[in-house]
């Protein structure tokens, strides 16, 4: 078995879990490749490093992503499209994403080298500008949300909205998240979107703040090209793609649409969306005491 090891935290709980993991694989003869950084805590093993998708061997069976959501969604980066399976290992605090849980460890690489598992397709994003922007031609892709916003003023933006040829709207906001359905849970929901369940074939469209009362959520097939440009004060605004921060000119042209490939997570037979959802939301719970 070849697999790939991840974890942007380098605490001494995460560092003792991927070294539970590679000592589990290495007893198997498994091909263990480690993220170049996490690499160096650990001196005393054969792992093979990488800083880059195109250093990952291509047949890689599962991409182990140790830490919070914020690690599986910088995991992006590495898997692309590649379509190697990712499982995420939760030593962070939510754990949308990263469903496993610290004393399931054992159990799930037994799992895993057991090929006893599923697998799950999430949709990604794509965007482009015109005119291009360097770092977003290098990586365009997001498996969260992509976001527009103001840059470096208080006062609103107004984006131009069209869902494959039609118009839409005129957002007059502090701006504009469009987020699949994995996303539906992080910035989305926060600005008054709805919950979508992963297997869903959806694009959720979430004004931020927007001046407008109604201008509301709107829900959209996954299989549309989404077009905007901004207009406002300033000389630039902001998109960001999960976590990654871009300032683009004003009047650019925006083009968000599905990648033709999606990421490809191991899901766990013991957590359903809807036991994340429960768990994580405190959904039925009465904390009222």
């Amino acid at each position: 078995m070849k697999i790939a090891l991840y974890s942007l935290v380098h605490d001494s709980d995460t560092l003792d879990i991927v070294s539970r993991i590679i000592a589990f694989f290495s007893e198997k003869d498994s091909l263990i490749q480690v993220e170049k950084e996490l690499l160096t805590h650990f001196t005393s093993t054969t792992a093979k490093a990488f800083e880059s998708h195109e250093d990952i061997d291509a047949s890689t069976d599962v991409f182990f992503a140790v830490g919070g959501d914020g690690t599986v969604l910088r995991a992006l980066k590495y898997v692309r499209e590649s379509g190697i399976p990712v499982i995420g290992i939760n030593t962070g605090r939510l754990g949308f994403l990263a469903t496993v849980q610290p004393d399931e460890v054992a159990s799930t690489l037994q799992v895993i080298i057991n090929k006893n598992y599923t697998t799950e397709a999430r949709s990604v994003l794509e965007i482009k500008t015109d005119p291009p922007h360097p770092e977003l031609e290098t990586f365009p892709l997001a498996l969260n949300e992509i976001s527009i916003a103001r840059e470096n003023t208080t006062s609103m933006i107004t984006i131009h909205t069209q869902v494959d040829d039609a118009y839409l709207n005129v957002y007059w906001a502090d701006g504009l998240v469009i987020a699949t359905p994995t996303g539906s849970t992080g910035y989305s929901l926060s600005s008054g979107g709805p919950i979508i369940s992963p297997e869903s074939k959806n694009v959720v469209l979430t004004p931020i703040a927007p001046h407008n009362l109604n201008a509301r959520p709107l829900v959209v097939a996954d299989d549309v090209t989404i077009k905007t440009h901004v207009e406002g004060r300033g000389e630039s605004h902001m998109i960001s793609l999960d976590a990654r921060l871009y300032s683009i000119p004003m009047n650019s042209s925006i083009t968000i649409k599905k990648t033709s490939n999606p990421m490809v997570f191991i899901r766990s037979n013991k957590h359903s969306f809807f036991d994340t959802l429960r768990n994580k939301l405190l959904w039925g719970q009465d904390k009222r005491n």
